[in-house]
């Protein structure tokens, strides 16, 4: 078990910036090679029920109150191609980071992404080459073949007890589309549709605090949370630490700051917002931006372009056979199952099946259209506002049509040298009218799905947005009803030309010591939920820094 002591240290040889989906990972993995390493976590700890138990995610996200608890509240600056709306971007406050508050979704991503990055001239990170470190912490529930790994400290499971629904979409999907139904989504192929996979088993959410802090790491690791890092310390062009600020439980930085020295890295692993936010207090990124708020430029680099995130525009139907029921009462009655004899809904995430078809945008590329579905209603036109956004009560499936390779791109900037204020969140969406036509097609993909006869005339009412939003009226509407599916990424992108911040090893360029491993890090977006991605990027961090790269 990780150390969690009163006293904190100030000297190790590895700081770790961030506990969220690849640091708690990188830094565990070090730590397991008799290294000293400090994790570093803004927030608090995660050993509490709505970080542990996967169905938690549903009043985690819909109410308000609950939400602030784990969340850092940031949205997006007004979205020009969103009809002027600030977009919502939750981010785990906590131990675990976004892998304590997400969806669960678990999607690997289409080999063909990895070996783009490959053709880029990311040597080390092709489909082939990555394969190994998403095996190394997978304990998939159909056990090790090729693709997929077995005994890792990351519980990959399905929903035991899918509704009879579920099953529907799925043979609806198939028959209407002309795609297989895959047994597993994540190995060989990824086009079809499937009952879906979560990092979630027996009851519990397995975030990378979960399987790497709590049940894997050695005393070697020393976890401080509540602390935030405010720079990082760069002497002669090299990293040599990282100054932080104590944080009160209420959130306010303590007097005074201390410096945390890493003998042999840091590895900033803050997020797409947190590790370009930091870089740029540090003096890393582009010298015309960072000299308007008076930050000497140390070293000269994009940080904070090719921001780029997936899109969904959700549509629910009125299904009598669903047995949930999307208010406060079920929710109750479920988390004392939950609590006493388990095996509720609660122990799943509320997603239960996945797919990923074709529109006529893809090409000669992958798949470019992800369908989440879940058997709830979901909030009409958005859930832009910070309130409890009231739900049909009626017995429902959501689908979601969901644009996976935007080509839209945007960027962070630092709104303040406060390394506590939100940065200039700025995502483009729909900058690149392509995006748009995704959705939309994909939209009609899913009318026609549920119009199936697999359905057995169980689908009673296109609830919203309605039959009669088509064509022009439906691309205007998407306008507002599009929402972001919180996969931002791209920030610290990794190449080897001028728009790369990282290397294919990760080294900040013109930097000693210092690397970036997190969602940043990516050239371009991964085929489905980026969670699984960011967990293989911390083993392949880790992996990198110990072979000696």
């Amino acid at each position: 078990m990780a150390k969690r002591t009163e006293s904190r240290s100030n000297e190790a040889d590895y700081v770790v910036v961030g506990s969220g989906s690849s640091g708690s990972i990188v830094a565990a993995r070090l730590a397991q090679s008799g290294a000293k390493v400090i994790l570093l976590e803004a927030g608090k700890s995660d050993e509490q029920m709505l970080t542990k138990i996967p169905g938690m995610i549903g009043p985690m996200h819909a109410e308000p109150k609950i939400k602030k608890l784990n969340d850092w509240g940031f949205y997006s600056v007004p979205q020009e191609g969103l009809d002027g709306r600030q977009m919502p971007t939750p981010r785990g406050k906590v131990l675990g980071g976004s892998s304590s508050v997400n969806g669960m979704v678990y999607v690997r991503g289409n080999r063909a992404n990895y070996d783009s990055w490959a053709a880029e001239g990311n040597t080390g990170w092709s489909a082939d080459e990555v394969n190994p470190a998403f095996k190394r912490y997978e304990d998939f529930e159909d056990g090790e073949n090729d693709f997929r790994g077995a005994g890792g400290p990351i519980k990959i499971t399905r929903n035991k007890n899918p509704q009879d629904a579920t099953h529907q979409f799925i043979q609806a999907t198939a028959d209407t589309l002309g795609v297989k139904v895959l047994d597993d989504y994540n190995g060989a192929e990824q086009e079809g549709i499937s009952r879906m996979q979560q990092n979630a088993s027996d009851g519990l959410r397995y975030s990378s605090a979960r399987g790497y802090v709590h049940h894997l790491a050695p005393q070697t690791l020393e976890v401080q949370t509540r602390v935030q890092a405010t720079k990082i310390i760069i002497e002669n062009g090299r990293a040599t630490g990282v100054e932080v600020a104590d944080l009160s439980k209420d959130g306010h930085a303590e007097t005074g700051r201390r410096v945390i020295r890493a003998g042999k890295e840091v590895i900033v692993a803050a997020g797409f917002i947190g590790s370009p936010q930091l870089l740029m207090l540090s003096g890393i990124g582009h010298a015309d931006h960072l000299s308007t708020l008076g930050i000497e430029t140390i070293a000269e680099l994009p940080v904070g372009d090719n921001l780029h995130d997936h899109l969904f525009h959700p549509l629910t139907f009125h299904v009598p056979s669903v047995k949930h029921k999307g208010t406060p009462f079920y929710f109750a009655k479920g988390l004392l199952k939950e609590k006493t004899r388990g095996g509720s809904f609660l122990a799943n995430s509320v997603f239960e099946s996945v797919g990923f078809v074709r529109t006529s945008l893809a090409g000669d590329g992958p798949p470019d259209l992800q369908l989440h579905m879940l058997p709830w209603a979901y909030p009409t036109p958005n859930q832009d506002a910070p309130v409890r956004h009231e739900v049909d009560s009626r017995p429902s499936i959501s689908v979601f049509s969901t644009l996976i390779y935007p080509r839209s791109r945007g960027t962070i900037r630092l709104s303040s040298t406060d390394p506590l204020a939100t940065p200039l969140i700025d995502y483009g969406f729909f900058r690149e009218k392509d995006d748009i036509e995704v959705l939309a097609e994909g939209t009609e993909m899913i009318r026609e799905i549920m119009a199936s006869a697999a359905f057995g005339g169980g689908v009673k009412e296109e609830i919203h947005p309605g039959q009669a939003l088509k064509g022009a009226e439906l691309r205007e509407a998407l306008k507002m009803r599009s929402t972001s599916v919180y996969h931002g990424v791209g920030t610290c992108r990794m190449g080897v030309d001028d728009r790369a911040v990282v290397g294919p090893d990760l080294k900040v360029r013109g930097i000693e010591g210092l690397r970036v491993a997190d969602a940043s890090i990516m050239p371009s977006i991964t085929g489905g939920n980026t969670n699984a991605p960011c967990y293989m990027i911390g083993e392949k961090a880790a992996e990198i820094i110990l072979g000696g790269q």
